[in-house]
């Protein structure tokens, strides 16, 4: 389904309506929005109460997109832009910051330059982030751009319908037959932050595919079937290959001073279209350099 955004509304033409026995056109618009369109119920009947909903002949009219502000503060910082729509929007988030402020770091999170984005351009939008990457892990970062949005997109994730794949350079050699690790993850009693493979923690599963080789380390590209915290690097220093940098689960930090692990690509389906929307992140420059050095010490 396509339609038009139009200020605060979007423009539907949902074609011909046929009335309910008790009911007008209206109602079978509400029918239409629930059983063809898939319009979440919570935010259909919020609009219906508050006027966000209007038929016009053959056009229907969803106040989708009311004016909001961030509840964070925008930093002037400059940030990548991936992939941006009405609906969307997903950026680049480096090494080193995180998704959003904690309350004890004072150096501005992602969100304060994403809001810092809108608060530029002079428009009301205040997007959510859908999932979330480690501080040290790069990558792209979805964001919902409207309530709407939100929901689909969050329902896409319960879902496992938001696929994310990763790169990282892992310690040792990984062997090819390694293809996935299916290893309950659960918290560490012993270690606030750290998570470890337990038989009483949730379910976690990752695919791997090795890339390179090096003489003491691999490159290996990862696909998330499901998004457990630190969940690659948890299933890789299970089987023995830490991530170069992860101190936390026993990488060295001789190369990197924190873990090489970098999202690759991103696919979620387009909250208004349903279709599949693939974004790529190139790779960080300075993994050139670390893989250099790994060929180096060959």
């Amino acid at each position: 389904m396509n339609g038009q955004k139009r200020g605060e509304w979007l423009e539907l033409m949902p074609g011909k309506l046929n009335p309910p026995e008790q009911g007008g056109r209206y109602e079978a618009a509400l029918i239409w929005l629930e059983r063809v369109f898939g319009f979440p119920p919570k935010l259909q009947r919020s609009l219906d109460a508050e006027g966000g909903i209007k038929l016009a002949g053959d056009r229907l009219r969803l106040r989708l997109f009311p004016p909001s502000t961030s509840q964070y503060e925008p930093v002037d910082r400059p940030v990548e832009i991936l992939y941006e729509d009405d609906f969307s929007l997903v950026v680049h988030k480096p090494a080193g910051i995180k998704i959003h402020p904690d309350g004890v770091n004072p150096e501005p999170s992602l969100a304060n330059l994403v809001s810092a984005i809108y608060s530029q351009r002079g428009e009301p939008v205040a997007p959510e982030h859908i999932h979330r990457l480690d501080e040290y892990t790069s990558g792209p970062v979805l964001y919902a751009k409207n309530t709407y949005a939100q929901l689909k997109l969050d329902a896409a994730m319960a879902r496992k319908e938001i696929g994310r794949v990763y790169v990282a350079l892992a310690e040792g050699i990984v062997n090819p037959s390694l293809s996935s690790i299916n290893e309950p993850i659960g918290r560490d009693r012993h270690h606030p932050s750290r998570r470890r493979v337990s038989p009483s923690g949730k379910e976690a599963r990752t695919r791997v595919e090795l890339l390179e080789t090096y003489s003491k380390a691999s490159l290996v590209r990862l696909i998330l079937e499901t998004g457990r915290t630190h969940q690659i690097r948890v299933h890789l220093s299970h089987v023995g290959h830490p991530l170069i940098g992860d101190a936390l689960y026993g990488g060295s930090t001789r190369y990197l001073p924190y873990q090489a692990l970098h999202g690759e690509s991103l696919a979620f389906p387009h909250p208004l279209t349903g279709e599949t929307v693939h974004v790529s992140d190139p790779w960080p420059a300075e993994w050139d350099k670390l893989r250099a050095k790994l060929l180096d010490a060959q």
